[in-house]
Parts: structure tokens; sequence; C-alpha cells
């Protein structure tokens, strides 16, 4: 079992904790992942692009000559695709580009994605994490005695709004409970600070 040093709040070290085999230990899967962040990056457009067809248009009811007799080429609508101004043909329309991919595959890539992070041993436990009130500086204050100064998630067991509001004007920090972890968020921070509850509910969920 993967172990890594678990800090208090003030940031010294206490002791270590065991981390599941299952869920921080597997050897990371990178294709699973890049999967994910496809699925997920895709699921975070808005798709709401929107052309216009010829029946949208405004204008071109009347047909701009006669059928016969002109020489020129039949035309119904000034505002057919191929006149300047007239619809568009087969445009984008207003769509979701959000899709789903099998549990066991979202599960692995979390997994993978967290294997990683202690991988690279860029995973630190805390013992707890809270304020009596919301304050940043205290909240920079804990991230120091860390060590910390690159993009940070921050996982807590539930969702602290104490703790939210005091990391919310610290740029490059995101505070997520544990049932909110995308890989996503994890990939995309260097540093990955759990509370030691944190763990224990993500390994019940993912183990």
């Amino acid at each position: 079992m993967p172990k890594v040093a678990l800090f208090n709040q003030s940031g010294s070290k206490v002791g270590e904790i065991e981390l599941n085999d299952t869920v921080f230990g597997i050897e990371p899967n990178t294709h699973v992942m890049t999967e994910a962040v496809l699925m997920q990056r895709a699921s975070l457009r808005q798709g709401n692009h929107k052309v216009k067809n010829r029946s949208e248009v405004r204008g071109g009811g009347r047909k701009p000559w006669r059928q016969k007799g002109t020489g020129r080429a039949r035309q119904g609508s000034i505002r057919s695709p191929q006149w300047r101004g007239g619809g568009t043909v087969f445009g984008p329309v207003p769509r979701s580009y959000s899709y789903k991919l099998p549990k066991k595959v979202r599960r692995l890539a979390i997994k993978s994605a967290l294997s990683s992070k202690v991988v690279e041993e860029n995973i630190l436990v805390l013992e707890a994490l809270s304020f009596d009130a919301p304050k940043t500086k205290e909240f920079a204050n804990v991230l120091k005695g860390l060590s910390v100064d690159s993009k940070t998630l921050v996982i807590t067991d539930g969702l602290d709004e104490n703790v939210a509001l005091s990391a919310r004007n610290i740029p490059g920090v995101t505070v997520v409970p544990a049932d909110g972890i995308s890989v996503l968020d994890v990939i995309g921070h260097d540093k990955l600070v759990m509370t030691k509850s944190a763990v224990e509910k993500v390994e019940e969920v993912l183990a």
C-alpha cells in the first residue's frame, strides 16, 4: 500500500497514512484518462451555435422573375442558398455535445488520475481543514505551511462553505467535495491536497 505523509493544518508532519492500493496504487491508464477528459470537455461545450436556413431568412417571398422566357435560370426565391444573403445549407444548429462513458471506464479513469498524483508525489493529506470564518489569509498560510505554490486542488469530505470562501480569491486554487472530484480537475492541477476524511470517503466509493 502506498504511504504518504500526514500533516496538520499548520503544515507540520504528524505521521503517515496508508492509501488503498485499489484506488491510489494502480498503474495509471493514460488512454482511459484521455477519454474521460475528452468526455468532460465535450460536456462543457455550450453548443448554442446557430445559422438560418432558407426558410428562416427574412424576405424572399416573391418569385424574382417569371419561370420562362427570360433566358435566365429559374429561381423561386432570392433567399435560396446560392444567392448572396440567402440561407445556409446544413449549417450548425443548437445541439448537445455531451456523451457518457461506461461506469467502469469512468471509475478506472479517476483511479488512474489519483494514482498518477501518488506516483508523482504530488498528493498531500491533512488531518483536518476548517475555519471559524472565511479568511483568505488563513487559507494562504495553510498552503504556505505545506510549501504549495502551484495550481492546487483541495478536496474536502463535504461542502465546507468557510473553506470554499477562504480559497475563492487565491489564484490557481480550487476546492471541491470528495463526491464531486473529476479527472479533469485532478489532471488540471499540479498538487492535490486532501483531508483525511476525504481520502476515506473516496476510498469507500471507489475501492
